[in-house]
């Protein structure tokens, strides 16, 4: 289990320095440089998802159940994590529906898919893991909402003083859309009847 808090501590902690204080990942980034601080968050972040991997599976092989497994709870998991991987696809498909609404479909992802397992498993390993998860996604997806709006009152504050500039809107593209999807559903097949047994050592389906 210390592993897989260590693991956990990394991997949420190089992220949520924006959370917890903007002022000093904005002086982070200043001293860094930009490249050097992202390289030094997903470094920290790979060391971190490692231990977490690691660590859950230590702790799967000895668990602490905590209530009885609801037998529907695998096909909750099971759909909410297809739409978790279109909503992490869409992070990084330009103009995409999901992205131009959502803003942060990523955070929501990771949010969906934490609740999916959260709500199909019963140890202890995996409130852990699953539990802080969700709650490190809730923040950061409600933090990041707020910057939004204090962007939008930024911007429309400077059109109000006559010191806009004209901005193209972004409008989605249905081609970017069906790519997300494709992407989406290609990863997730991928992930749930390959690379998840092997991971992990749970096979979702048989």
């Amino acid at each position: 289990m210390q592993t897989l808090i260590a693991g956990l501590v990394l991997f949420i902690g190089a992220h949520a320095v924006r959370l917890v204080s903007e002022t000093t990942r904005d002086r982070l980034v200043a001293r860094l440089g930009p490249l050097a601080y992202k390289g030094l968050v997903s470094l920290v972040s790979l060391v971190g998802l490692v231990l977490v991997v690691k660590g859950y599976g230590m702790a799967r092989a000895d668990p602490v159940a905590l209530w009885s497994p609801w037998s529907g709870g695998r096909h909750i998991a099971a759909l909410f994590s297809l739409v978790a991987f279109v909503l992490v696809v869409a992070a990084y498909v330009p103009r995409n529906t999901l992205r131009v609404r959502l803003g942060h479909p990523m955070v929501l992802g990771i949010k969906i898919w934490a609740l999916g397992h959260l709500i199909a498993n019963h140890t202890l390993a995996d409130l852990v893991l699953f539990g802080s998860l969700l709650v490190w996604a809730v923040l950061s997806f409600r933090a990041a909402r707020r910057r939004d709006a204090r962007a939008r009152e930024q911007i429309l504050h400077t059109e109000s003083d006559g010191r806009g500039q004209d901005r193209a809107v972004v409008a989605p593209s249905r081609l970017a859309d069906l790519a997300v999807i494709v992407i989406g559903l290609a990863l997730y097949g991928a992930f749930a009847f390959h690379l998840h047994a092997s991971l992990i050592g749970v096979r979702p389906f048989g």
